[in-house]
């Protein structure tokens, strides 16, 4: 039986693959203002923050066991370890790492969290390179740059199909931002986006387990090995991502090419970065944002009789789960959320231990939130009504969370949440030392302080954060 062969496709779709390619390796060092500088080492740190604060959960601890097994160079650092491994396993453990606690970068019109891809394969290189805090910074922003255009160019449709783009977009920007590293021309960095269009990682599916945080360590892994295939001589399609069956047409059925072009080089994604101030699904911010407000009201676990709230399709799509069952799971709960909002008044990676979700108090409060859908609702805000046990009613609504571009995290809020991982890690000493060489890697000679600053002096206990949280509880 012959094969249907005919695809509906755009055949005269510009040559972003190559204009991507020519903006990567050409645009000049600090092409930009003192904004997207700031926001690139807001961003770094963030990252690196959340990549630490991880270093000993179950789920990276699985990890470095695996890939221990291989026997790798020691050429790389795993991020608030005494371990050191080849550099592209340094890449896929730092991702899974920066993304497990679901405390990352939020790139917001996309969802994308472009930092645990992008920086985790950029610095596993810059260390075995001895590339400079300059040349970091500068392949951070322009790979970001690059896997949040594709983005723009396919979000949501992509997304809709079931793949989770930080993997999927991560790929081709972590390949952009090491071939920047490495120096590479316009040729080859063009072949390095080919070799990587070609490794699109995430499915949604897998949203709630340990591979959600695969995806942005797979991509790191993937973009860094595509970046060194094409240094060294090895060819991919120059139409990897335009044709009609390359990379985007084949994985969704949005694809607005202009997304990729406009303002090129004038405009930089990076500058739309977010931070999270709760460890758990985005969407689900405004509701806890919207329960520590009603907590500071007044309502309180013990005196509501329930909470309704209206969302966007999406928050139960994507955080439906009623009854979670383990941390990962809670990460999906808008319901947990909400509890964790009210009885502690904060949602951090504490209260995302197996034994706070499954705690009698949270599940009894989880079963008195409603969530209905309401698509007047946009996806950042929710509407919410506490109707409590003497009959009365607070309503309130909330059109921005924390940490929205609206009201974004400071300086010294993210400071304060890096510590509040790294501290039990490394040290309030070291950590405020590593903080600061964040703050001022441009000027850094090489990332070596802030590789050293990084590193577990000493073995480590082996307890998880997790373990350690549920045990003060």
């Amino acid at each position: 039986m012959a094969l249907n062969t005919t695809i509906s496709a755009d055949k005269n779709a510009p040559p972003i693959t190559r204009i991507l390619a020519e903006f990567v390796a050409g645009h000049p060092s600090r092409g930009w203002s003192d904004a997207v500088e700031h926001e690139a080492h807001r961003t770094f740190m963030n990252w690196l923050g959340c990549a630490v604060g991880a270093a000993h959960h179950e789920s990276t601890q699985a990890a470095i066991r695996a890939t221990q097994v291989l026997e790798p160079a020691a050429q790389a650092l795993v991020l608030g370890s005494n371990i050191r491994v080849d550099m592209g396993n340094a890449a896929l453990i730092n991702g899974i790492s920066s993304h497990t606690f679901d405390f990352d970068d939020t790139h917001l019109k996309t969802i994308i969290h472009p930092a645990g891809p992008v920086c985790s394969a950029v610095l596993a290189l810059a260390e075995k390179l001895g590339s400079s805090g300059r040349e970091v910074i500068d392949a951070v922003v322009l790979g970001i740059d690059v896997s949040c255009r594709v983005g723009n160019m396919m979000y949501p449709e992509h997304y809709d199909r079931g793949w989770h783009i930080t993997g999927s977009t991560g790929t081709l920007g972590a390949a952009a931002a090491c071939a920047r590293l490495l120096k590479l021309d316009a040729d080859k960095t063009q072949m390095a986006l080919g070799i990587a269009a070609s490794q699109p990682v995430g499915l949604r599916e897998q949203f709630g387990t340990m591979t959600k945080p695969f995806h942005p360590g797979g991509a790191a892994k993937a973009g860094l090995m595509s970046a060194l295939l094409a240094k060294e001589g090895f060819t991919a399609s120059r139409r990897a991502l335009e044709a009609p069956r390359g990379f985007a047409q084949v994985v969704s059925t949005k694809y607005a090419w202009n997304e990729i072009t406009d303002e090129l080089g004038q405009r930089f994604e990076i500058s739309f970065n977010t931070y999270k101030p709760f460890a758990c699904g985005i969407v689900i911010h405004p509701s806890i944002d919207a329960c520590i407000q009603l907590r500071e009201q007044g309502v309180t676990a013990e005196n509501l009789e329930r909470l309704d709230l209206r969302v966007h399709s999406l928050v139960l799509e994507l955080t439906g789960k009623k009854e979670p069952k383990d941390g990962l799971e809670g990460k999906f709960s808008v319901y947990h959320g909400c509890a964790a909002g009210l009885i502690f008044g904060q949602a951090s990676e504490d209260q995302y231990a197996d034994d706070i979700v499954n705690r009698a108090d949270m599940v009894a409060t989880r079963g008195k939130v409603n969530a209905v859908i309401d698509n007047t609702i946009d996806e950042a805000a929710v509407d919410a009504t506490a109707v409590l046990k003497d009959g009365r009613k607070i309503h309130l609504r909330v059109e921005h969370a924390i940490g929205s571009l609206q009201r974004p995290m400071t300086d010294a809020n993210l400071e304060t949440k890096f510590s509040n991982m790294s501290d039990e890690i490394l040290g309030k000493d070291q950590t405020r030392q590593l903080m600061d060489a964040c703050w001022s890697l441009a000027k850094a000679g090489s990332v070596g302080e802030v590789i050293q600053l990084a590193t577990l002096q000493g073995s480590s206990s082996g307890h998880t954060r997790q373990q350690t949280a549920a045990a003060a509880q």
